[in-house]
């Protein structure tokens, strides 16, 4: 298997994981400066999610028009001048456009990243790439919270958006010299209605969930466009049905493996998008340490996540896809609701620990749902799936910053007081609840599906290419 080119294309991840790692540690320090609460600034966190779910559905076919290596490196461009406006941004309003721009770089980066691997990648060989393509990228968030902690605490946090400049330049030169060239095709006319209506689906959802309960608006708007986000969604999937080429092709989903893959892990993410939001909030503001204490304690999660990569495929191949998700899932909600038992007085040396450990279960999960999702897809739907799987992503995280933040919202409302850590307990708990609900489209899934990427047959390894 050639690795240079997982390990290249993970330059796009490393940012972007870098980069959201960073800004969760930093929250509480760029709402003071900006003068907002912490709460509010989700809007910075959601305004990056809803480009992303806005604009990944026209990666794949940008990649097919114009050459993925080409869409690739200018997605790097696009992030990089976001991060800068990021750094230099001196009120809310424009640090959420700059969030909005990264985001727009952002939905070309890691769906077009993936659809270079799938098509320079054996099926076979796909788990074992897909673990590649996350090593470095687990990177960002192992190394994002304490160097943004540290920069926060004892600079300012201005410079935590710089550090995307240097990796975004020799993330553009790799690519240049060592990505192969995927030719491009001819893909149909991209289909403008349903570009709208699936970007009206992810901004309206998003943002009116987002702001519902902010004091700054009135609960009015966050209906109005939470219910204009779904009901354009209803429109796109009444006009996906009778357009020849949609933009997001929803007959994927007849596909058993990718509707399983898709909607347990668009359920999971839901639950973990939460948790990047709450965990450093909690420690900063609800344990009295400072962003680079925080840092300290939060990086765990990454490291966890670090360790699976390397025992991701032997495991696969041992116990295969459903068994392994099932058992994570389970793993996964478990170690989030530990998370509501902490307190101040709590060892750090223990909260680490189980940081560590949900960061074991979640990886699992996610490596397995990744590649279960393109292990029965045909080759020419490779850019329809990877657009399908990066927006279910993108939203469901964007709804865990929300639903985190709601019942946050909701619970100091009904106390009457500003936030405590009782809050974040209960949060902490609905979050883990939620994240149980990931199992249950696993349940009807047959074992042997997707076995011609895991290797899974009765027990027995399948040896890599190579070994």
């Amino acid at each position: 298997m050639n690795r240079i080119v997982p390990l290249i294309l993970a330059v796009a991840l490393f940012m972007e994981q870098m980069d959201s790692t960073v800004i969760a540690t930093a929250l509480p320090a760029i709402a003071a400066d900006l003068n907002v609460g912490p709460i509010t600034l989700k809007l910075a966190l959601t305004s990056y999610m809803v480009a992303l779910a806005m604009f990944i559905p026209i990666s794949g076919w940008m990649a097919d028009r114009f050459g993925a290596k080409r869409i690739f490196r200018v997605a790097i461009m696009v992030f990089v001048v976001g991060s800068i406006c990021c750094a230099f941004s001196s009120d809310l309003f424009q640090f959420v456009l700059s969030r909005f721009l990264q985001g727009m770089g952002g939905a070309m980066m890691t769906p077009v990243a993936r659809l270079v691997l799938l098509r320079t990648t054996k099926r076979s060989e796909l788990v074992s790439a897909m673990a590649l393509l996350t090593i470095p990228a687990l990177v960002g968030p192992l190394t994002g919270p304490p160097i943004g902690g540290f920069i926060t605490t004892y600079f300012t946090w201005h410079w935590i958006f710089l550090i995307n400049v240097p990796v975004g330049v020799l993330g553009i030169y790799l690519s240049t010299i060592f990505l192969p060239e995927i030719e491009a095709t001819n893909p149909p006319s991209i289909d403008w209605r349903g570009f709208f209506l699936t970007s009206v689906t992810a901004a309206g959802t998003v943002f009116g969930l987002s702001v519902m309960g902010l004091p700054a608006l009135p609960p009015a708007i966050g209906i109005i466009a939470t219910a204009l986000g779904l009901a354009a969604g209803v429109a796109y999937v009444v006009h996906a049905r009778s357009h020849p080429a949609p933009i997001l092709n929803l007959r994927l989903f007849k596909d058993d493996a990718f509707r399983a893959a898709s909607s347990s892990g668009t359920l999971f993410r839901i639950s973990t998008g939460a948790i990047p939001f709450l965990m450093p909030l909690m420690l900063q503001l609800g344990f009295g340490l400072n962003p680079f204490q925080s840092g300290l304690i939060t990086f765990a999660g990454a490291l966890g996540a670090l360790i699976v990569k390397f025992a991701a495929r032997r495991v696969f191949a041992m116990t295969g896809f459903k068994v392994t998700l099932i058992v994570s899932g389970l793993l996964g909600a478990a170690t989030t609701a530990v998370n509501g038992f902490f307190t101040p007085e709590t060892s750090h040396a223990l909260i680490i620990a189980f940081l560590l450990m949900s960061g074991v279960c979640r990886s699992f999960f996610f490596t397995g749902s990744n590649a279960l999702s393109y292990s029965e897809i045909r080759d020419e739907q490779a850019s329809q799936a990877t657009s399908i799987a990066s927006v279910l992503q993108q939203i469901s995280m964007a709804l865990g910053v929300a639903f985190a933040a709601f019942i946050l919202e909701a619970s100091a409302a009904v106390t009457g007081t500003h936030l405590q850590l009782s809050d974040f307990h209960l949060a902490f708990f609905l979050v883990a609840a939620l994240s149980l609900l990931a199992v249950l489209p696993l349940l009807r899934l047959d074992p042997a599906t997707g076995s011609a990427v895991s290797g899974h047959r009765a027990g027995r390894i399948q040896p890599e290419a190579g070994e």
